[in-house]
């Protein structure tokens, strides 16, 4: 009997004590989860402060910033659109015609701006075909939208997140989209380059040949040479992700900007293939790849190409959104600012763009910029 009220209180010793240690380490977890939520609390308060400091010197706030476009509209254009989704086609119609029948990027822009209205509703652009047919501008409107619902389609995610279902059906539309394309170069003027630019993204979605492509590339560059628009394209399908590699990426990009003249701005098709490859290859450093003396040489160029561009040109944009990227990297802290101050606000363009949170690239670089500037103050 003694025995066993030995071994009794022992257990109830041991009993105790071990709820005692479990009520000791539950009391422990609460208080570094206390402890943990206050220092994510803190860290949270310093960082809303270091924004509010940014936006102090005369940035954008995070949650005003368009992640959409790369520039603000003018005025001509957000009337236009705002008519054409009304049903109003002349208006788009008689938009485009204002561009000229040169400029041949602007034209592309308000083209593919109509395009994206009609890949979500295309009714006024089935007036416009009625009411002119064989109009060689609502072909090209018809034929890029094509195009971009075929792309609605795939969805951007990479290839083996894509199922077979949506290849199927957008290789199908990119074949009514080539037909369309083909219609709207049949129609066009013989200099018109913009069926053919239009063609561009079907070489890529349906695997073109290289031989193939440099035909489509040639009936481009018969008609222009020193279009932005088109060399971006092009650059697209020669990067390593569709139908080239990193070395093709690179020697054309470099072969074309050695044939622009200062402020063409084909400068920006280095920084645009060093920029593929940085986001392509998952072992590289940009914090020292960037810095590369080529890299390095080609962020000078396109600054001083930026510089010698009209000062109403509004593709340097797009150069500088790429500019503040690599300045950045390059720990050239007051010239990455320096194009900030241009761009802010409006980050619907690459760099930014190839992230899924374009909103928190842009703030993290942009902040972290303004912070090294200002430091000392």
């Amino acid at each position: 009997m003694i025995i066993f009220l030995s071994v009794l209180g022992a257990l109830l010793l041991f009993v105790v004590g071990y709820v005692l240690r479990g009520v000791y380490y539950i009391r422990k977890a609460k208080a570094l989860e206390a402890e943990v939520a206050q220092l994510e609390a803190s860290r949270e308060a310093d960082e809303a402060e270091a924004a509010r400091a940014v936006v102090a010197r005369g940035f954008v706030p995070g949650d005003e910033l368009n992640t959409e476009l790369a520039a603000p509209p003018t005025a001509e254009r957000t009337a236009a659109l705002a008519a054409v989704e009304a049903g109003d086609w002349e208006a788009g119609a008689a938009w485009i015609e204002a561009a000229g029948g040169q400029n041949w990027d602007e034209r592309w822009e308000r083209i593919r701006a109509l395009a994206e209205l009609a890949a979500t509703d295309d009714a006024w652009l089935l007036e416009w075909q009625a009411a002119r047919p064989g109009d060689p501008v609502a072909a090209q409107v018809n034929a890029d939208a094509s195009v971009l619902v075929a792309w609605n389609v795939r969805g951007s995610k990479r290839a083996n997140q894509t199922t077979r279902e949506q290849f199927r059906v957008f290789h199908q539309l990119l074949a009514k989209a080539q037909e369309a394309a083909h219609e709207a170069a049949r129609l066009a003027d013989p200099a018109d380059p913009l069926p053919y630019m239009i063609e561009q993204p079907m070489a890529m979605g349906l695997g073109y040949s290289n031989e193939r492509y440099e035909e489509l590339w040639a009936e481009i560059t018969k008609r222009t040479t020193t279009s932005l628009n088109p060399h971006t394209g092009a650059l697209q399908y020669w990067c390593a992700k569709w139908s080239g590699s990193h070395e093709e990426a690179e020697a054309f990009a470099l072969a074309a900007a050695a044939k622009g003249a200062p402020g063409e701005l084909l400068s920006m098709l280095p920084l645009y293939a060093y920029f593929e490859q940085e986001q392509h290859e998952s072992d590289i450093d940009p914090d020292v790849w960037l810095k590369e003396p080529k890299i390095v040489a080609a962020v000078d160029a396109a600054l001083a190409d930026v510089a010698a561009a009209a000062p109403d040109d509004p593709r340097t944009v797009r150069v500088r959104h790429l500019l503040a990227w690599f300045l950045y990297w390059q720990d050239r802290y007051e010239e990455a600012v320096e194009q900030f101050r241009l761009i802010d606000g409006w980050i619907g363009h690459a760099p930014w763009t190839y992230s899924g949170d374009p909103r928190d690239r842009y703030l993290n670089v942009r902040d972290y910029a303004v912070r090294q500037v200002h430091a000392t103050d």
